[in-house]
């Protein structure tokens, strides 16, 4: 059941999921951050599963305008997902006392992950990032167009009713945004240096928003250890098309790192995986 936390007097929901951790578990809380038109209730039994599969507590809420949060206010800026990463994040984990972070992120909210690994200053044990954005593709643009086609776009509007309270300006947002002239231009290749946390990056390699460069961009430049793994047959949404294994790799790192220490700057990185 989900419930609901404040950020500037607007209501975030968010829903809990226990673990172990709360009983004396050393590992970290698992923080879940759903694609740009994802929310709460898009993920579906996945934070569930991976909370089971590795005894951990975790966290799933719906950012403004999305699933049962209150709407946006005033026009979404370019700088949406550093603000997500540095102002709202920030706040919704001192809110629920989470010191010891895990983020899980997919798409917008594997973004979010990177932008918070490497610019927010707090402790973060880890990140597992899902079919990230950290620059601007062509395949992307045009899989948002055809998004935006006036018979597709109606179709998706309808079948988001299912996880979005208002679905029709969280549409519109998005679409608007990502076609925006300036956001061609929108690039975070120049913070990835700054990570230096655990990442396990993972992508198919029919994503219909993203080439396989963009976790090869990640690993490459990151100064943390980071593993790969590449899904053939699969696209944008690996949790879901490829889920058991998807599963096994992300309760595989979590529990590497659930010992409280980190491996050693610069080691770590495994060949990429192609399954």
């Amino acid at each position: 059941m989900s419930a609901f936390l404040t950020f500037q007097d607007r209501r975030i929901e968010h829903r809990w999921i226990p673990g172990i951790g709360e009983t004396g578990g050393t590992g970290p809380t698992l923080v879940f951050l759903h694609q740009g038109l994802g929310s709460t209730s898009s993920w579906r039994d996945y934070p569930d599963r991976l909370s089971a599969a590795t005894g951990a507590p975790a966290l799933v809420y719906s950012r403004l305008g999305h699933g049962g949060s209150d709407p946006m206010t005033g026009p979404r800026g370019l700088d949406y997902l550093h603000r997500e990463a540095l102002e709202v994040l920030p706040a919704v984990l001192d809110q629920m006392g989470i010191t010891d972070p895990l983020l899980v992120g997919h798409s917008d909210g594997a973004t979010i992950a990177l932008i918070f690994a490497a610019s927010s200053g707090r402790p973060l044990r880890g990140a597992i990032v899902e079919a990230p954005h950290s620059f601007v593709e062509p395949i992307t643009l045009e899989g948002v167009r055809e998004a935006a086609e006036e018979t597709r776009a109606a179709d998706l509007i309808e079948r988001l009713r299912r996880h979005h309270r208002d679905p029709e300006p969280l549409f519109r947002a998005w679409t608007d945004t990502w076609l925006s002239p300036s956001f061609a231009a929108w690039n975070i290749e120049g913070l990835l240096p700054a990570i230096r946390c655990p990442l396990l990056l993972i992508q198919g390699e029919n994503d219909e928003y993203g080439t396989p460069e963009q976790i090869h961009a990640v690993a490459r430049q990151v100064r943390g250890p980071a593993e790969t793994l590449l899904l053939p047959c699969c696209g944008h949404t690996p949790h879901r098309e490829c889920e058991d294994l998807v599963l096994e790799a992300g309760a595989s790192f979590i529990r590497g790192l659930s010992g409280g220490m980190a491996p050693p700057l610069g080691q770590g990185r495994v060949p990429e995986a192609r399954l």
